[in-house]
């Protein structure tokens, strides 16, 4: 006995319009990103303290690198919270 299969429709294809990311740190030339400027690294941290990866900021690799370990050095001085519950 052969059982019956629901069939679905399928989606239409819709083109994805999709904007591209550039590094803000590219754009304004900057240098040196600073530990202790808490303002700007919390835009890179998410709700529960993770580092927001560069698939998501768009930074490029360099800069996400760098942002990384300023992010770390911030958290080791207790600037910037490991975890936020």
């Amino acid at each position: 006995m052969r059982f019956k299969t629901k069939t679905f429709a399928k989606k239409r294809d819709k083109p994805l319009i999709t904007r591209k990311r550039f590094c803000r740190f590219c754009v304004d030339k900057t240098k040196h990103i600073d530990y202790k400027d808490v303002r700007n690294l919390e835009m890179f941290i998410k709700e529960r303290g993770k580092i927001i990866s560069s698939r998501y900021s768009g930074n490029c690799a360099k800069h996400q690198r760098l942002i990384a370990e300023a992010i770390k050095k911030a958290r080791f001085l207790a600037l910037v919270p490991y975890t936020r519950v």
